[in-house]
């Protein structure tokens, strides 16, 4: 076996001078954002946003209500106590109307 033999061998066998593969670049289907609240327990509330919208104070807290019901019902009689919420400090969650 020479040498040039022995590279091939080792290499798998493909030659230097072969071409890569081209894969065809397909364009994504755009980002999807989620809004996912959870408990110890199970996820409590998924939400979706709609394509082109952002979301603002008034889209925050209208989540923030459908979480409260879902809690109400979720957790009759065992919440006792005020609930407490951990979110970064995006300006929707700073906002007076969130806040109250």
């Amino acid at each position: 076996m020479t040498r040039s033999q022995s590279n091939n061998q080792w290499s798998g066998g493909i030659p230097a001078y072969a071409a890569p593969k081209k894969f065809r670049v397909q364009n994504s289907s755009g980002k999807v954002l989620a809004s996912i609240f959870s408990d110890q327990d199970a996820i409590s509330l998924t939400d979706y946003l709609p394509k082109g919208q952002t979301i603002n104070a008034e889209y925050y807290s209208s989540l923030l209500v459908q979480l409260k019901d879902i809690l109400r019902d979720k957790c009759r009689g065992k919440v006792t106590r005020a609930v407490l919420f951990f979110h970064d400090n995006a300006p929707a969650h700073r906002a007076l109307a969130t806040q109250e």
